[in-house]
């Protein structure tokens, strides 16, 4: 049987990154966490915790702080079924992995609307979401994947449509005989991040293939937008960001607006699958609105 407080020591230090944080979160010493810590890694006879800045859970500390997170969810469930015959605990923390595009869009509204939950939104590419599901890290994800994971469910959301944008005098400058690999090979790109494919394969669904070219990294979506913009790069942003201002003029679509729809899925954990319902319906209802079929 487990110990509870001390699981939920655990994941307080994982989620906050340090002993002092989860100290002050659960109105403890950071010695007296500290000291939950070291007993629960005693009786499961394995370390638990990489101490750090910030600390990170091992393989066994992960799987065991999605355990505590699942019976926390749970048994808010039950507290909603049964009311006062359940003791009051804190509210439970749902770690959804989003990328940031999907966050910067559509998604925070499903979330509006699902109370006494908290939410623990981890942002990375949606190629890569249902990595951090597999591992235990989350229990439920945006992602590209159709196929669930194993112990998941999914289903399809719709399409996030991109269109290739930079400011007219950008596009003035850099492809004034038009968009060709050789204009894309010498003008400044704009990158997400390392996992970033999105330019790659808006070229490539017009070229065949991508060519080596510059690029400026910028790991915000309206930052993407305001840095094409201020013609510092092209980039692909959702429709939804860059529309307003290809409509104004601030903005033009390249390639006469070739377009590229990424399609997403909503995945869960179905050990939980029932507590994440509202949420699961919340996200469905959502993409029907800011998602194209």
């Amino acid at each position: 049987m487990w110990d509870y407080a001390l699981l939920r020591a655990l994941a307080e230090v994982i989620a906050e990154g340090s002993f002092e944080r989860a100290a002050r979160r659960l109105g403890l010493t950071p010695s007296a966490v500290s000291q939950r810590v070291k007993l629960l890694e005693e009786r499961t006879g394995t370390a638990l915790v990489v101490r750090g800045q910030p600390c990170r859970a091992t393989e066994a500390g992960r799987r065991l702080c999605r355990h505590a997170g699942e019976v926390a969810l749970l048994e808010g469930g039950l507290r909603a079924d049964l009311g006062a015959l359940v003791p009051q605990g804190p509210r439970p923390t749902i770690r959804i992995a989003v990328n940031a595009d999907s966050l910067a869009t559509w998604f925070l509204p499903a979330l509006a609307g699902i109370e006494d939950r908290l939410f623990d939104l981890v942002v990375d590419d949606e190629e890569h979401t249902t990595e951090r599901l597999r591992r235990g890290e989350v229990m439920a994800a945006v992602a590209t994947t159709p196929g669930p994971v194993a112990g998941c469910s999914s289903r399809p959301l719709g399409s996030l449509v991109y269109e290739a944008s930079a400011s007219p005098a950008f596009a003035a400058r850099w492809f004034a005989d038009g968009v060709t690999p050789q204009a894309l090979g010498q003008a400044p790109s704009l990158l997400f991040d390392a996992k970033d494919r999105l330019q790659d394969r808006w070229i490539e669904s017009l070229f065949g293939e991508a060519p080596p070219r510059p690029v400026h990294r910028v790991p915000s979506s309206q930052g993407f937008v305001d840095a094409a913009l201020a013609g510092l790069g092209w980039g692909l942003n959702p429709r939804a960001l860059a529309g307003p201002h290809v409509a104004a003029g601030r903005l033009m679509a390249l390639a006469g607006g070739h377009s590229l729809a990424v399609p997403l899925f909503w995945h869960w954990s179905r050990a939980v699958g029932p507590a994440l319902k509202p949420l699961t319906d919340a996200v469905t209802r959502e993409a029907r609105r800011g998602l194209a079929r």
